[in-house]
């Protein structure tokens, strides 16, 4: 029930002293402020790292072939060797927890030479063979047209879905992109689609690739039924990385590679990667709410001491009140609430100046363009609510001595104190 003459007594006290009430909630406003900056910054540094991933399917692994480093099966060492399309099917059989295995072929790469040619103009572009799955895996915004679908497979199509960065420098402004032509290493294919890539961490780059039908790839740059190497998902629930050497063996024992070579399969595991930026930002989180609450009992110890010496400055006082037959209880309680005030008004206040120093950075980046791998600082309400409670439990701890030692005065001494 609420007390006007209690609060009175509780502003009275906190304020007599003013300048030492504040020093002495500065420690614990401080505590909550550092607690909610860090866990901001980790999570904006968290959100852009993430961002680098895009809407990539993570729970995935890509591999491909290199030169064996063992002799297997009267097969020499160096030997190479490449995966066929018949190991998808394989492969989905002996795995049905796989979710989407992908073949692809690939022209061009990095500082390679022209490739790409439209009218007058040529560009050096990454040209894939690829089934219509890969979009799952890899996903983009398909912003004119469509994408690769079964019948393009099926009927060996020479269509092509090109990038934002293709079409920028191929095509003049406003020239008609669909149902135009484009020579791949003088292979005619027609333009059906263009997309922008969702992924910040592809950057130009991925903005300036080709997707083509697998099998009009391996038809028209005579790849057979040659792979290049493979994009491989697995289901909801399944970790590839749990699956990964059962893969690797299996393809070893189709191509006849010696089980004990390392090196003859080569791949790279996304989710292992994924999962070790979870990890990591799983410490970040620990090492956060660690320094924050460490820094936070500091100043619980502050507003504890200084509860110590309003007890005793108050300590005829009390002897007063205990000797009236004021309730032990009462006394104690009345320190107690003096406390968790002090405490719960200078963290509330740690929380706002905190919101607004996330409302002021999020402004900034909103204003100049987001900073490489760090977006969105933000706390989630979650952390507020916690905070809230961390709090009252500090407030009450800290108070629960002095309050101890109030009611431990006895009163005929309490009257002796000068």
């Amino acid at each position: 029930m609420f007390n006007r003459d209690r609060w009175k007594e509780i502003i009275d006290v906190l304020t007599t002293n003013w300048f030492r009430t504040v020093l002495t909630a500065f420690g614990v406003f401080w505590g909550i402020l550092i607690l909610i900056i860090l866990l901001a910054a980790g999570k904006g540094l968290e959100n852009g790292i993430k961002a680098d991933f895009g809407d990539v399917a993570t729970n995935t692994m890509f591999m491909w072939t290199r030169s064996t480093t063992k002799a297997h099966m009267g097969l020499p060492i160096g030997r190479r060797f490449n995966f066929k399309t018949e190991d998808v099917q394989t492969l989905r059989q002996n795995f049905p927890q796989l979710r989407y295995i992908s073949p692809r072929n690939q022209l061009g790469g990095f500082g390679g030479n022209n490739n790409v040619v439209k009218g007058i103009k040529t560009g050096a572009y990454n040209v894939y063979g690829d089934y219509p799955e890969i979009i799952k895996q890899e996903p983009m915004t398909i912003t004119m047209g469509r994408f690769l679908n079964q019948n393009d497979i099926n009927e060996n199509r020479k269509i092509a879905i090109i990038g934002a960065g293709v079409k920028d420098e191929l095509y003049e402004q406003g020239e008609e992109v669909l149902g135009s032509y484009i020579k791949i290493q003088g292979v005619n294919f027609m333009v059906v689609g263009t997309y922008k890539k969702n992924s910040n961490g592809d950057g130009e780059e991925g903005q300036k690739q080709i997707y083509v039908p697998f099998t009009a790839f391996s038809q028209a740059f005579n790849r057979g039924n040659n792979v290049g190497w493979m994009a491989i998902t697995a289901e909801d629930g399944a970790s590839i990385s749990d699956m990964k050497n059962g893969i690797v063996d299996e393809l070893k024992t189709i191509h006849k590679v010696h089980p004990e070579d390392a090196r003859a399969v080569g791949y790279f595991d996304l989710y292992e990667q994924y999962s070790r930026v979870e990890s990591l930002f799983g410490a970040m989180s620990f090492i956060a709410y660690f320094v924050g609450i460490l820094v936070l009992i500091s100043g619980i110890i502050g507003v504890s001491n200084i509860m110590l010496i309003v007890v005793k400055e108050r300590t005829k006082e009390i002897g007063i009140r205990r000797a009236l037959g004021e309730n032990p209880w009462s006394i104690k309680k009345q320190i107690l609430l003096e406390s968790i005030f002090l405490t719960i008004i200078s963290g509330m206040t740690g929380i706002i100046f905190g919101a607004l120093f996330i409302y002021g950075v999020n402004a900034l980046l909103d204003a100049n363009g987001p900073v490489d791998m760090f977006m969105n600082p933000s706390v989630s309400l979650g952390v507020v609510s916690s905070a809230l409670v961390i709090l009252m439990v500090s407030g009450l701890l800290a108070g629960f001595i002095p309050a101890q030692s109030a009611i431990k005065v006895r009163p005929i001494d309490a009257l002796r104190t000068e």
